[in-house]
């Protein structure tokens, strides 16, 4: 038979050893010794014997692994939220052979999750934790032991409805954001109002965005740094094209939306932090009386409501919000170059749809 136990006579360590092709292992007694011998005899005859799973460097260890496929993410936007989740199942089967975590095991983590945690993030989680299962299955397919894919529970989440304003308050607030940004800063200003004018935008993508990004020859700004993960080819109004040019370019190609000397310790030239724009539209709203509206819904989920009055679902998917997955329309927007820029300056709220000649909104100089 394969395998077999052997007495140490040396004066140090374990009296008995176990040898089983690629494992080693050294036991007190000679029934434990036994009792894993038989077991790993009974492995291989059922061909599941891997050698990996009793290595003491635990190859198959959750720990291991999950540090081995964070690598593989540093530099991505997501990586701190990666690296998040994975410390909530890190901690929670510390470097136990993921082998041996199964559906069972799963739904226990999932139960036992912080019950500060929405469901929106136990998905979120949920959702990190297949993408490293599925990594480690794909690259153990072809191991005579391949490892093998357990089923996730379903986590079922309604998403909050965020507080938005209609157009008049939202240009109100913009106003209000003009009067005290523009002396700090006019780029705080021109972020959040184009944030509620491309409303295919997020705030983190847009601050991403540098200055040879926006082609004034097209009128197109090009977010190279998109949560769907392509590039957006954004039509500039005119207006704003023409603010652009009124900036002096800068070489280096620096972000667009930047820090100039505001004398507060934050280094001019240097990027808009995340929450930057937030904090200074939040400002804006208490201005004009507005509570409990942040930039995101204030800005993009505001516009895309306003919009309702004007343009079907299928329109602002199509030509505006960006949520859509005909990747086969994008290839053609050079041609309906005019109708984004007319759904957009709607959005800004300076014309109403199907009217050729409009009201237009002057923010006080």
């Amino acid at each position: 038979m394969i395998g077999k136990v052997l007495e140490n006579k040396g004066p140090k360590g374990a009296k008995w050893i176990v040898r089983f092709k690629k494992t080693f292992r050294r036991f007190k007694g000679l029934q434990d010794a036994e009792a894993f011998l038989s077991m790993l005899r009974w492995k291989n005859y059922e061909e599941t014997y891997d050698p990996r799973d009793y290595k003491k460097d635990v190859p198959l260890g959750f720990d291991t692994l999950s540090q081995e496929w964070l690598l593989r993410k540093e530099g991505l936007k997501s990586y701190p939220k990666l690296k998040l989740h994975i410390r909530y199942a890190s901690d929670y089967w510390q470097n136990k052979n993921i082998r041996d975590i199964q559906e069972d095991e799963l739904d226990d983590f999932f139960f036992k999750l912080p019950g500060h945690l929405s469901g929106k993030s136990k998905h979120n989680i949920k959702s990190t934790l297949h993408t490293f299962w599925v990594w480690v299955v794909r690259r153990n397919k072809r191991k005579k032991v391949p490892i093998p894919m357990p089923d996730f529970p379903t986590i079922s989440y309604t998403l909050a409805y965020r507080k938005t304003v209609d157009k008049s308050t939202q240009i109100a607030i913009l106003a209000a954001l003009r009067g005290i940004s523009w002396v700090v800063n006019p780029r705080i200003y021109i972020g959040c109002l184009w944030l509620s004018t491309y409303v295919n935008v997020r705030p983190g993508e847009l601050i991403q965005v540098r200055e040879d990004d926006i082609d004034l020859s097209t009128g197109i700004m090009l977010v190279r740094h998109s949560k769907e993960g392509e590039p957006k080819r954004v039509h500039l109004l005119p207006e704003d094209v023409e603010t652009v040019k009124s900036f002096p370019r800068v070489l280096g190609n620096p972000y667009f939306f930047r820090h100039g000397n505001v004398g507060s310790g934050i280094k001019a030239g240097t990027q808009f932090g995340p929450k930057y724009l937030n904090k200074w539209w939040m400002k804006a709203c208490e201005e004009v009386g507005v509570e409990g509206v942040s930039l995101y819904p204030g800005t993009k989920h505001s516009s895309i409501i306003a919009l309702g009055d004007d343009y079907t679902p299928e329109q602002i998917k199509k030509h505006g919000s960006g949520h859509t997955t005909n990747k086969a329309f994008d290839r053609y927007y050079q041609v309906d170059a005019q109708k984004k820029r007319e759904l957009f300056a709607v959005a800004r709220g300076k014309v109403e749809h199907g009217r050729e000649k409009q009201k237009i909104i002057r923010i006080p100089q």
